[in-house]
Order: structure tokens, then sequence, then C-alpha cells
């Protein structure tokens, strides 16, 4: 099941590896397990990159549906939740000694059986990486077009259309990047560029002041309306929340031995990007609520209209970053495309397989993100989103807990 299927030797405490040369060979081309000499600040990165998105943006706006109290707590609560279950899945990736789990599905099989496990993971995994392209793609155009709009007043107006191929351009070279760990670059980048927009979303409105007439209150009338809201902007801060899908692939870059195993510095660099989730979630949701209130729009950078040199460059900030976190999010992806492609279907490991089926990932998301770039169609792939990354913090905890119990169990036989 693991893509590493070695067990130690307990009279030399050696690993002895079972698999064949042929599967060696695909195993070192295939872009999850190609390469393994990450250290715990790629960890630190590639988590920030893949947790703080553009829904950071959206934080104050969720805090007018949520109201101060709920507001606060469910940020504080989503801080500590996600943390612990991400603590988990770092756990789990080597529960079995001898053995790594290195994709997310492969701990589901182990969890839930060779057939199953897939039927359980596979689906919902690919449903949150693919939709968060697609969205970063619609995004990613979005914050181009702005950036535009904002430089050049005087200039004619060009469709968003035209924007996110400017966006999908991009990615039909960096997808040709073969591993995680040559993504790394790309990757540092997105992860100072979302500390660089959050610092200046909340620095622009303390700079902004507290508006005038300021109000904090619920913003429906209704109950229905309250209750409707209040779910809504718990599906905005769960969404903000995300990131869990690529951890088992992140920590699978980094070497491991019995004596050093790879939770050490993946979980280092977890808690060093989990600091940084906090500066960039916290002062943005919070300064953003309490100097707009209730007239904060759904991306606070709307609301911020001035400076204008200074939000043209916090867009692109957060084009930046979506390029990288679009590629963190793609390369599982990858993985899964190219090991179908060439251990079930018998491809050769070949670099024109690897450029023809990225390209036509690229090419056919960039396609939806042309069809999906009404706002209402955004508002609902966001909000399923975070359906499923809420799904995925409790499988988190539900596969945990199957996975303990079969070792448990296996040790006592």
């Amino acid at each position: 099941m693991a893509a590493e299927c070695s067990i130690y030797d307990h009279n030399n405490y050696r690993n002895v590896d079972e698999r064949s040369v042929e599967e060696r060979a695909i195993d070192d081309w295939l872009p999850i397990t190609s390469s393994r000499t990450a250290k715990w600040w790629y960890s630190a990165f590639h988590n920030v990159t893949a947790i703080v998105g553009a829904g950071v943006l959206g934080l104050p706006y969720a805090m007018s549906e949520l109201g101060w109290g709920p507001g606060v707590a469910v940020l504080v609560v989503s801080w500590i939740v996600t943390l612990y279950s991400l603590w988990q899945m770092v756990e789990m990736h080597e529960v079995v000694p001898g053995k790594r789990f290195d994709r997310y599905h492969e701990l589901g099989q182990h969890a839930f059986g060779e057939k199953l496990g897939l039927w359980i993971v596979v689906p919902q995994q690919l449903i949150v990486e693919v939709g968060v392209d697609i969205v970063y793609m619609i995004t990613g155009g979005q914050s181009l077009k702005k950036f535009h709009d904002l430089v050049c007043d005087d200039c004619k107006d060009i469709k968003l259309t035209y924007f996110i191929m400017i966006f999908a351009s991009v990615h039909f070279v960096l997808s040709q990047l073969p591993s995680f760990n040559s993504i790394s670059g790309v990757s540092l980048a997105a992860a100072i560029m979302s500390l660089s927009y959050s610092t200046i979303a909340w620095g622009a409105s303390v700079d902004r002041g507290v508006q005038p007439d300021v109000q904090y209150g619920y913003k429906s009338k209704s109950t229905a309306g309250t209750i409707f809201n209040f779910f809504s902007g718990l599906g905005s801060v769960v969404f903000a929340y995300g990131g869990h899908n690529v951890v088992m692939e992140i920590q699978a870059t980094m070497p491991s031995t019995r004596e050093k195993p790879s939770k050490k510095p993946m979980w280092r660099g977890v808690v060093v990007a989990y600091i940084v989730v906090a500066i960039c979630y916290l002062p943005v949701a919070l300064i953003g609520y309490w100097m707009f209130g209730n007239e904060v729009k759904e991306n606070i950078l709307i609301t911020l209209q001035k400076p204008k040199w200074l939000i043209a460059m916090a867009n692109m900030f957060v084009v930046v970053h979506l390029i990288g976190s679009y590629q963190v999010y793609a390369m599982p992806v990858f993985d899964m495309m190219e090991t179908v492609l060439v251990k079930k279907l018998d491809f050769s490991p070949t670099w024109y397989l690897r450029l023809i089926s990225r390209t036509i990932y690229v090419a056919s998301l960039h396609h939806m993100a042309c069809y999906l770039q009404t706002k209402e169609i955004q508002l609902i792939l966001v909000r399923e989103l975070g359906l499923h990354n809420l799904w995925g913090h409790s499988d988190g905890c539900w596969t945990h807990w199957r996975v303990e119990a079969n070792y448990t169990s296996s040790k006592n036989l």
C-alpha cells in the first residue's frame, strides 16, 4: 500500500526495502516520493502556502456574520482543532514502524481496507484539491484584473476571462516542475506574499480608523437569516483553515530513519506555520471587523480603496501567493494521475507523459474556471469546500482512531 514498503530488520536495525527494481524506479519518478531531502522549514512554508489562502481576506466579513463573541470563539477554536488534527496526521505518517504512508489515500487504505479506503479518501481529496485550484484560478484572475483597474484608470475594460487565461498560462510552465521539493522556491515566495498582503490588509484598516456610525450587531432582522449568516460565516472560517489534504504528501518529502523520524522536523515546521497563520488571521479578522463593522465587504481589499498603490500591491501579492498555493494543491493530483498512468495503464514514466498529462489538467481547470467565474457560483464553491475541509478534520480524527486500533490489534497477535 505505502509507496515505501520497507520494514525494520530488528537484528541489525537496518531498513530492508521489499520493492522491486521497477517499483523503486517508478517511485523515484513520481512527484511525491522522488525527492526526500526536505528540511523542517520546507514544512513551514509549504503549510503556510497551503493554509493561508485568499480566504483570509474574507474573515472580517465572516466576523460580521458571526458577531464578536461567536466570531472570536470560532476563530480560536478552529485554530486549536485544526492544529490538533494536523498533529494527528503527522503522527500517523509512520504510525506503523518501518512503513511510511506517503499519501493520504494510503493511510485511508490502512485504516479502512484496500478498496474502501480509496473510495472514502480519494473522491473527497480530489474534490478539495481540484476545487481549490479552480477557485484559486478564478481568484487569481480577479486579483490581476483588480491590479490592472487600479493602476490604469483610463485603460479599456478587459474581461475577467482574459486575466484568468494569463493566470493559467503561468501554470502551464510551473506545472512541469517534477516534484514537491522542486516547487519549494515558489512555495516560499507564496508564503512570504501571504504574510505581506495580510499585513497590508490590517495595517491599511488601522490607517483608515473606525468608521463613523459603525455597527456590529447581527445584520439580519430575522432568526432564519441570522442562522443562515452564522453558517455562512462558519463556512468561510473553515475554508480559511484548509491545507490538511496535502500534509501526508509534504511529510513524504522529508528523510526519515529509525533514530530521526520525519515527524520531528515536520511538526517543528507545522508549529512555525501555525504561528504565522495566527499572525495573519487574527489581526485581519478582528481589526477589519472593528474598523468597518457590518459595512465590510466580502474581500477586505475591496473595502479598502485607498491608497491605490498599496491596494494594487496587495492584489499582486495575492496573485503570487495563489500561484504557489495552486502548485501545492496540484502536486498530489499530479501524483495520482501519473500513478494511474504508469502503474495501472502501463505507460512509460517519461518527461513527455508528464508534459501531456499536466498540460491537460491545467487546460481543463482553466476551461472550468472561465465558466464558473460568476460570483454566485464562487460562493457555492467556497461553502462546499469549507464543508469538505470540515469533513477532512473530522475524518483525520476518525482515521487516527482506526489506525491506532488496527496497529494495537496487530501487536497483540
